[in-house]
């Protein structure tokens, strides 16, 4: 008979609630930055067609924030609920920036409320523009903060540990941890990213299923310029967190790439599988790209994972997660820089079949590298909650009550998720882009190039 295990369930329910809210939390911190772009290319270029598409944008986040509200409440409560021993521990040392993350989410609330609601009431366009701003900015902050905390269960310091529990805190010296600049900003730009093809999946949908009217060309446009500015970020800052996983958390890194054996010009293992001899079988390896990454020469010690205790080792499944991640980022930038290319040339269309379906793959496909990615973040730092400080078995719940709390939770979402792909779908369905154009007067010229 299975066994009852507290700490097993509120694993599960907290990937689960993660998982979940994470869609809408990456949505949250990236369309707020697409929504200013388009009004701001409606304003400079006169182009109503940027314009409306900052307003339709608008109206779709509403819902999406109303469902992360719901699922960002879940997570506070699981933390409580699920990880006591934690909280009682660390609680003081994170309630700083969950603190600062409530207020800036308040703070974008309220002018994202008053930026839907002040439409057409300017004389000057600029001046609703303005009010986008602190939803960026408000939207930006709720993930800085947020994910301070990670930073802090990944690289803790600023406190003194005395019988289990922290004390002498410094907040700032918690939130500002070696960990901080290459975790927030990964997290940050790879929303904008996602955010960036999720908006241009539908515009190449749209465009597929026979619509041909220019404003989805200009969205796609957009989009996928956008994305590639973005993904060119994503590279850069991915290189900067290798190189920190190598200083301070190198058992993960060892974990990510198969690594065993302590050595330099160390290969960068990309696919393959394990066998019970940990011997890899039918790998990409690059040679000396591991230690290129670790410290930007291939003469860079990188220590393997035989150096490590085995109780403190991740589980090398990890792997699959990093190969995951780092493969749907580079075809991310291929198809974003490859559109823009034969856009910018002329001598393609850029509006093709497989390039659009190319572009509809990348918006579910850049959502997957974000779950991935989070998977290889949480799972990579086992067997610990708080890095060299307590494991997760000694944070969570004795309580024989957390099954239960797994499949009411699953209910929730399968209700919310549902609820939102609805009200998402009526939405738009009822009010196309067509007609919203006629009653602006807006031209349906369908071949003017996108520039």
């Amino acid at each position: 008979m299975f066994e009852y295990d507290p700490v097993l369930y509120s694993r599960l329910l907290t990937t689960l609630t993660l998982a979940f809210h994470v869609i809408f939390a990456t949505i949250g911190v990236g369309i707020p930055l697409m929504i200013a772009i388009a009004e701001w290319m409606g304003i400079k270029r006169n182009d109503p067609h940027y314009t409306l598409m900052a307003r339709r944008w608008a109206r779709g986040f509403v819902v999406t924030v109303a469902v992360g509200v719901v699922t960002g409440t879940a997570i506070g409560l699981q933390l409580s609920l699920l990880w006591p021993n934690f909280m009682r521990a660390a609680g003081h040392t994170i309630g700083l920036p969950m603190f600062m993350e409530t207020f800036a989410f308040f703070f974008e609330a309220i002018f994202l409320g008053i930026y839907l609601y002040t439409w057409d009431r300017f004389k000057s366009k600029l001046k609703h523009f303005l009010l986008v701003i602190p939803i960026v900015i408000g939207a930006t902050a709720s993930a800085f903060f947020i994910t301070t905390v990670n930073s802090f269960m990944n690289a803790p310091q600023g406190f003194t540990l005395v019988d289990g529990i922290l004390t002498d805190v410094s907040p700032l010296a918690a939130m500002f941890n070696p960990a901080t600049p290459t975790k927030i900003s990964h997290v940050i730009i790879t929303c904008y990213l996602t955010s960036a093809f999720i908006l241009g999946a539908i515009a190449a949908f749209h465009i597929l299923k026979g619509n041909k009217h220019v404003y989805h060309k200009k969205a796609l446009h957009l989009t996928m310029v956008a994305a590639a500015v973005f993904a060119v970020g994503t590279a850069v800052i991915g290189d900067f967190s290798g190189k920190y996983l190598h200083e301070h958390q190198p058992e993960k890194l060892a974990a990510a790439e198969w690594h065993f054996e302590t050595e330099s010009e160390a290969p960068l293992i990309l696919g393959g599988f394990l066998t019970e001899e940990n011997e890899v079988k039918y790998a990409l390896q690059i040679p000396y790209a591991l230690s290129i990454l670790a410290g930007n020469s291939p003469d860079t010690v990188v220590i393997g994972l035989n150096d490590f205790p085995q109780d403190e080792l991740p589980p090398l499944w990890i792997h699959y997660m990093f190969d995951l991640m780092v493969f749907i980022g580079m075809y991310l930038a291929a198809v974003s820089a490859f559109f823009i290319f034969i856009n910018w040339t002329n001598k393609w269309n850029a509006f093709n079949r497989p390039m659009l379906w190319a572009v509809v793959a990348g918006g579910p496909l850049s959502m997957l590298a974000i779950e991935a990615g989070w998977i290889f973040a949480e799972v990579g730092r086992q067997p610990w909650i708080l890095n060299q400080v307590m494991t997760v078995a000694e944070g969570a719940t004795t309580s024989p009550h957390v099954d239960i709390m797994l499949y009411v939770f699953i209910a929730l979402y399968a209700v919310l998720g549902a609820t939102c792909i609805i009200v998402l779908r009526r939405m738009f369905q009822s009010n196309p882009v067509e007609h919203e154009l006629e009653k602006l007067g807006i031209s349906h010229d369908t071949h003017r190039k996108i520039n």
